[in-house]
């Protein structure tokens, strides 16, 4: 039997993996590092480095920036110098032990060791100064809007130098979201424009540096973002939905890039989830997408669902899968 590290492999390369890969268990994700932004639990706000206020209100499934006045970061993208300030990336070796123990811990055999990178490049702009501020600054003061994505780029390839030196990732586990469930936020060439060159920078300094996987999520519609996700650097894209066609993809696509997804998390995971349904599911993206260059998996962007039960639940069911179709 392979190795969860040598079944992925032989998935994404076309080769013989003798099941399907189970969703994120090839990757042992790192969230102990001390320079990323620290998320926001149910009920709680929090404002980050950055000085981005996140909020997730009760009974809701995830948290989100609050742009209002008197919490929005970037106020003018004109004078976006006097408004954004990226945090430094240099913290006293103290706050890296449990991020190193952690990635000591792991059996690279078997899994491969990951950073969590998060938020990205598109987000960040979002985060600072709301989406529709964002959406219209870059045909308003396209000039202004790459230097800010520049000075961010900057912070992630000081962030990546400093993950690479501690830990040695085999893995990143990058998010950015770059769409709606329907399309994407931009079209392919503002995309190439803005954001093509500097994830190509930030992903070739991972790998240049002993990186071996790129993982990025983004749930959305970004079918016509692939041929840029590729010469990025993308090996896989998690959270491929539905929408994009996923065995489409995988017959254009399969062997330069790989998808994991194809079970959209709001079609199985809410309160009333059941086994029924998600077996459904789970049987329809397997046989559809078949076992190579494809990972079933929520297109959720963690190994966790938002209700109780329906990740392991989907879990059990890749594994029937794998026993029916290997």
């Amino acid at each position: 039997m392979l190795t969860k590290r040598e079944n992925l492999l032989e998935t994404i390369k076309g080769g013989n993996p003798d099941r399907f890969v189970n969703q994120y268990e090839f990757l042992d994700i790192i969230l102990e590092i001390p320079i990323l932004v620290t998320m926001v639990t149910p009920g709680k706000e929090i404002k980050n480095e950055w000085g981005i206020t996140f909020r997730w209100p009760e009974g809701q499934i995830g948290g989100f920036p609050v742009q209002d006045d008197d919490h929005i970061v970037l106020k003018d993208i004109t004078q976006w110098e006097k408004y954004v300030k990226a945090p430094s990336v240099i913290v006293p070796e103290e706050k890296w032990k449990a991020t190193i123990k952690h990635a000591n811990s792991v059996d690279r055999k078997d899994k491969f060791v990951t950073a969590f990178v998060a938020p990205g490049l598109f987000e960040m702009t979002h985060h600072l100064m709301g989406m529709e501020n964002a959406l219209t600054s870059f045909y308003e003061e396209p000039e202004k809007m790459h230097e800010l994505i520049n000075y961010i780029t900057d912070y992630e390839l000081r962030l990546a130098e400093q993950i690479i030196n501690h830990i040695h990732p085999d893995a990143i586990f990058h998010h950015d979201d770059w769409g709606s469930q329907k399309s994407t936020f931009m079209a392919p060439k503002m995309f190439e424009e803005f954001f093509y060159p500097n994830y190509k920078k930030i992903y070739g300094y991972y790998k240049d540096n002993g990186v071996q996987l790129i993982v990025h999520h983004s749930d959305c519609y970004a079918a016509t973002l692939v041929p840029y996700m590729i010469d990025m650097g993308i090996d896989i894209w998690q959270g491929v939905m539905t929408t994009n066609n996923t065995p489409e993809l995988i017959k254009n696509y399969g062997g330069k890039i790989s998808f994991m997804g194809d079970i959209d998390s709001g079609v199985v995971d809410f309160p009333e989830w059941t086994v029924e349904n998600t077996a459904k599911y789970v049987e329809k993206a397997c046989r559809r997408c078949g076992k190579h260059y494809f990972i079933p998996c929520l297109t959720q962007g963690l190994n966790f669902s938002s209700f109780p039960g329906v990740y392991n639940a989907v879990s059990k069911e890749i594994d029937n899968m794998s026993k029916i179709m290997f």
